[in-house]
């Protein structure tokens, strides 16, 4: 399954490789905004504070809407720029939501667990165990967030416990998504994170979501099937002869096949 689900991604990132550059773009523009406009209110009491905040919800924002865009290149289909906006109307709250949740765990990492461990005691030095676990329970549980959002459900509570079950039931593939998209953020770097970058990464999520989906189906249509030997062979049937097989020819010159 994991072969596959990067496979697939990798062809998706290929055929819409021109979008994902323009979704990473944009991304990258309002976050130096975000980080380079704040100083110069300097002089004006919490009013570069404020900015800086505001700025960084929006890059939420925006990635939210990317998420819901890109969904529809999971689903063999594809999304134009009336689309995006139409998504940046749709998921702003989730946006925000989340963007909170990261300021939540920002301040949990920066703040209270150094506190704790500033006490010099067991009882802190627990305390601030218990909290870091918690933060990576949280990462990885909350990275299929805005996937979760765009497919399953609309109230950010709901969205927010399927994010938990899905780890608490796939902890070795939330943990591999988690260890893929840092390895693409890495290599991003190289190339000024215009590709695969942020909208690379939400692809991925949100294809990994996608297919893991596909277990549940079979589950819910399976009752007495083992959960612990799912035949992905079977499952992804129809998913590979979509997905196909190309050569490094059809990749660089599809027109010559």
């Amino acid at each position: 399954m994991l072969g596959f689900l990067v496979k697939k991604n990798f062809f998706d990132l290929w055929d819409n490789v021109f979008k994902i550059i323009l979704i990473n773009s944009g991304f990258i523009v309002f976050l130096s905004f975000s980080l380079f406009i704040p100083p110069l209110f300097a002089q004006v009491p919490f009013m570069g504070i404020a900015v800086r905040l505001i700025g960084f919800l929006w890059c939420f924002v925006y990635l939210a809407a990317a998420a819901l865009s890109l969904k529809t290149i999971s689903d063999y289909s594809n999304f134009g720029f009336a689309d995006f906006l139409g998504n940046l109307k749709i998921m702003w709250p989730a946006g925000l939501f989340f963007g909170i949740c990261v300021f939540t765990g920002y301040i949990v990492f920066a703040m209270v667990i150094p506190f704790y461990l500033g006490m010099n005691s067991l009882p802190g030095l627990l305390l601030a165990t218990i909290f870091f676990w918690l933060m990576i329970v949280a990462i990885l549980s909350l990275q299929f967030f805005f996937a979760i959002r765009s497919r399953l459900d609309t109230n950010l509570l709901k969205v927010t416990k399927k994010c938990f079950i899905i780890f608490f039931d796939n902890p070795i593939f939330c943990v591999f998504t988690f260890i893929h998209n840092l390895v693409v953020l890495l290599l991003s770097g190289f190339v000024a994170f215009l590709v695969p970058g942020p909208a690379g990464m939400l692809l991925f999520l949100d294809e990994g979501l996608r297919v893991r989906l596909m277990k549940y189906d079979w589950l819910e249509a399976n009752p007495d099937a083992n959960r612990r030997k799912i035949p992905w062979d079977t499952i992804l049937v129809d998913e590979q002869e979509k997905t196909g097989t190309r050569s490094l020819r059809s990749l660089m010159f599809p027109w010559k096949d």
